[in-house]
């Protein structure tokens, strides 16, 4: 951890221990967010700036340490709104979410909305195979594809994927691969794919900057990131493999805590700007994969006709058991 996240680290720990010994602030609101740090920046400055009279203290873990955070501290949680979850971990979490069938669900495609009606949709977000072009040149390697290619012993220590079982990109490759070719070869796959990774990142994130800094010429990640770097002048190029693009949904919520909340109307108030306002604008400039019924959002150099993979049973209950056998 450098000197910056550290102090970062320290003052948001400073404060919610601040909050707990004073039961709760009535101008600061907590968001737990699974969100990449460019994000993060983009939705705190739009609160801040169309909420002046609240504190905004947002606390960033990746999918899996967050949605355990959230568990262990139960109904008991400082966090208010949770921004930019993964559905299954959300899905799993229902018991400390308010209600939220007060929403106007038909804003979203039919497959954003869930029937606990205990969140709503946020983006769509698909995986790709990321190449560094240049590094791939030096090392004379020629473009992989397909997943095969990438067991091969000319691309040991040039691989790099997100953990299942800390992130919710990662798990969407291993789900989409056990559903194409079945668990067994599947989980054989990743025993070799394993064998010439640089590192299983603990976020969604981790992959892509390890291909900004050469570290890895490979990368199963997100396809928004990736096109996010492209277009910030990264050498890269995205690779759809016959077997699809993984693709997981994500989303926002509000917890038991604010819904206890004595403001509860005026937060909802800034949930419902984040979700009707905010989103739709980030989602514009970062994942403009279609979520909302009237809204579509082109980029440059976002692949159109994305070929989602299969995705189906993905049910937290097939989450639970696929991770108890991930063995990295």
């Amino acid at each position: 951890m450098n000197i910056k996240k550290f102090i970062g680290f320290c003052a948001i720990l400073f404060v919610l221990m601040t909050l707990v010994s004073c039961g709760g602030s009535n101008d600061t609101i907590v968001i737990y967010s699974c969100g990449e740090d460019y994000r993060n920046e983009y939705y705190l400055s739009e609160l801040q700036k169309q909420f002046p009279q609240y504190n905004f203290i947002l606390d960033y873990q990746g999918s899996g340490a967050a949605a355990a955070k959230l568990k262990a501290e139960g109904k008991d949680t400082q966090g208010d709104i949770l921004l930019s979850w993964d559905f299954t971990y959300l899905d799993m979490l229902t018991d400390y979410l308010a209600d939220m069938s007060y929403f106007d669900y038909s804003i979203f495609l039919d497959d954003m909305v869930v029937p606990s009606k205990k969140y709503v949709g946020e983006y769509r977000n698909s995986g790709a195979i990321v190449i560094n072009t240049e590094l791939l040149a030096e090392k004379g390697l020629q473009e992989p594809s397909s997943y095969e290619d990438l067991v091969k012993p000319e691309f040991k220590g040039l691989l790099s994927m997100p953990n299942p079982k800390s992130s919710g990109t990662g798990y969407m490759f291993l789900k989409n691969l056990v559903n194409e070719w079945g668990e067994e070869k599947a989980f054989a796959y990743f025993n070799k794919f394993a064998e010439n990774i640089v590192q299983f990142t603990s976020s969604g994130s981790g992959p892509m900057n390890a291909l900004v800094q050469k570290e890895a010429a490979v990368a199963l990640g997100m396809t928004g990131q990736a096109v996010t770097m492209l277009n910030d002048g990264a050498p890269f190029k995205i690779i759809f493999f016959e077997e699809g693009a993984p693709c997981s949904l994500y989303g926002h919520a509000m917890t038991v805590k604010a819904e206890s909340r004595s403001d509860y109307e005026n937060v909802k108030e800034v949930f419902d700007y984040l979700v009707k306002v905010v989103t739709p604008a980030c989602d514009a400039l970062y994942f403009p994969e279609q979520v909302f019924v009237d809204k579509v959002f082109t980029l440059p150099n976002y692949p159109t006709d994305i070929p989602y993979g299969n995705m189906s049973n993905n049910t937290t209950d097939e989450k639970t058991r696929l991770l108890e056998k991930w063995m990295y």
